[in-house]
């Protein structure tokens, strides 16, 4: 018997999933929904233009809302904050859960990245992240309940074309922690899941979408860079993440956690549902000194 795996009563809360175009956030939202909380689920673009939005509402109950939830347009975070307050489960003081699962992938060594490319990474990745937390934490606050995270459990693993990417997932870990320790006095929990690469789903990455990214990149370089990288490299590089646009992957452990830090009484405050190869490289990225990291590592894309 353990008192920490005690589960929380599921009606009367609710909980707020952004990015449920993915197929983590959106498989999320409707085991939640299965379970019976009351489930917002955010999708990035306007309602009507998402098929996923609308097959979820048919496949689900009627507690089911679906909003538009771009995490960076202050005007619709503020009509979702709007309508989350005026339409809370029966009987709820607040919000039971915020889940943080949109996430916007952008891929290129550092040099090769337009600084708007750079700048909505950081936009949709972490400000936006910051900014919904800010305008629900109020709700949250007033049901005791708490905020959860997904990123990415590889941030600290350093690879080439994958650098912005793990710099805003690693600043998102670093926020939720020091949020962790601002909510403990007011009786909010704050967990963060440490998802394994291929986490939301198969073909996290668009192959198409990936090829034309690294097309219009190339034809932005100067003639000075092409020449220094050779097109032959860049090709090598961008291609090299190929894999994550055709691993089929297994979704069901980071959704057993996520799910787990929503209704567990006491949830963790780090979960790191990875593969134990990803484990492995974690665990050298993190204790071997970077020379001897590099030496194994740093020569595979």
């Amino acid at each position: 018997f353990n008192f920490f795996n005690f589960q929380v009563s599921a009606p009367g809360k609710g909980v707020l999933i952004t990015g449920c175009e993915s197929p983590i956030a959106w498989y999320l939202a409707k085991k939640l929904d299965d379970l019976g909380f009351t489930v917002y689920a955010g999708f990035n673009v306007p309602v009507e233009d998402s098929e996923e939005a609308k097959i979820l509402k048919e496949e689900t109950s009627g507690r089911m809302k679906i909003l538009h939830v771009d995490v960076t347009s202050e005007k619709t975070l503020l009509e979702a904050a709007l309508f989350i307050s005026e339409h809370l489960p029966y009987g709820a003081q607040g919000l039971w859960a915020l889940m943080h699962c949109a996430h916007w992938i952008a891929l290129g060594e550092l040099e090769w990245i337009p600084f708007g490319v750079l700048r909505k990474s950081l936009d949709l990745n972490l400000l936006g992240v910051a900014r919904l937390t800010q305008l629900m934490l109020p709700l949250i606050r007033r049901a005791n309940g708490r905020i959860v995270f997904l990123t990415s459990g590889l941030n600290k693993v350093p690879a080439p074309v994958r650098g912005i990417q793990c710099a805003t997932q690693a600043a998102v870990e670093s926020f939720a922690a020091c949020l962790r320790q601002e909510m403990r006095p007011r009786g909010v929990d704050v967990s963060v899941v440490a998802a394994g690469e291929f986490s939301p789903g198969n073909a996290w990455l668009n192959e198409t979408e990936l090829r034309e990214q690294a097309k219009e990149m190339w034809s932005k370089l100067s003639t000075e860079q092409k020449k220094t990288y050779g097109e032959d490299y860049y090709e090598a590089a961008m291609t090299s993440v190929d894999k994550y646009s055709k691993e089929a992957a297994d979704i069901q452990p980071t959704l057993r956690v996520l799910i787990d830090a929503v209704t567990r009484t006491f949830p963790m405050a780090r979960y790191t549902p990875v593969t134990p190869h990803e484990k492995f490289q974690i665990f050298f990225a993190e204790h071997l000194a970077p020379s001897l990291y590099e030496l194994i590592y740093g020569t595979k894309k």
